[in-house]
């Protein structure tokens, strides 16, 4: 693999990558959004928009930047999952990605993301980490990544971060689409069919920035997420004497602290920063 801020080399030899975004009335942070990936230093960079009609300023804002995108789509749809799964079915890249309208890419994510996948061919999915950021891009927390392989994730709490990984288009075609009557676990269901046919690798190099606002999913339905865990869970033949379906239990008997677990780990995240910078 070459060092961070290696250069990509002939961009004739580098595979196509393929980013989606779908969009639906987050104007106030689709702009940020789209310049992060159109700004990655990747020269085959194939970038679609998936937008479900949006009436909030998004559509200006597109129209701006079509001329850089491959595609751009603005109609209605049946959700986040129709949308993204669209936007597949019109991607060309041998490496696939997605990014919602409200997150970021750092700078340098996509070249080392193809720098990695291109170094270990027995790998069909890479995933870094991400800081957690609030609405004007500011980290405020770091998102719990870490290695993942199938029997971590039918374990449940899936340490990988949705905004910053890259799949390979020829797993995509054994295990895909994401299956569209999920509202919120898409990612996790995605990550079990994926880890089921081939590994799953983890970098711990700061890729994308997760953003939490007042109208995020992870911040108003975030409930959502374990039932929709545990449909897969059942899917796949999981006992209800798992360790998920335990972790399911205490989940549901400590739903009404989460949120001060959030904003404790935000605290811990500025006081260690102010510890770094004194030192």
């Amino acid at each position: 693999m070459k060092p961070p801020g290696a250069p990509p080399g002939p961009a004739s030899t580098l595979p196509l990558v393929s980013v989606i975004t779908p969009s639906f009335n987050q104007g106030a942070f689709l702009e940020a959004t789209l310049a992060s990936v159109l700004n990655q230093d990747y020269p085959r960079l194939e970038y679609i928009v998936v937008d479900g009609g949006s009436t909030d300023g998004s559509l200006e804002i597109l129209s701006r930047y079509r001329p850089r995108l491959a595609a751009c789509l603005s109609e209605p749809d049946q959700g986040q999952t129709d949308a993204i799964n669209k936007g597949f079915a019109l991607a060309g890249g041998e490496i696939l990605a997605w990014l919602n309208s409200d997150d970021i890419y750092y700078p340098g994510a996509v070249r080392e993301a193809v720098d990695y996948l291109r170094a270990h061919p027995e790998v069909g999915m890479v995933h870094g980490a991400a800081h957690y950021v609030d609405e004007h891009g500011t980290p405020v927390g770091r998102f719990p990544s870490a290695p993942m392989d199938h029997a971590d994730l039918r374990r449940g709490a899936p340490k990988i971060a949705q905004q910053a990984a890259f799949f390979r288009a020829s797993a995509w075609r054994i295990i895909g689409p994401l299956d569209p009557t999920f509202f919120y676990a898409m990612d996790y269901d995605l990550w079990i069919r994926l880890s089921a046919v081939t590994p799953l690798a983890y970098v711990p190099r700061l890729w994308a920035g997760f953003r939490l606002h007042g109208e995020s999913k992870s911040m108003t339905v975030a409930r959502l997420c374990w039932p929709e865990m545990m449909r897969v869970h059942y899917r796949d033949g999981g006992s209800r004497w798992s360790v998920l379906n335990a972790k399911y239990l205490v989940r549901r008997a400590v739903e009404p602290v989460i949120p001060l677990r959030m904003r404790w780990r935000r605290l811990r995240f500025r006081l260690e920063g102010r510890g770094r910078s004194s030192g």
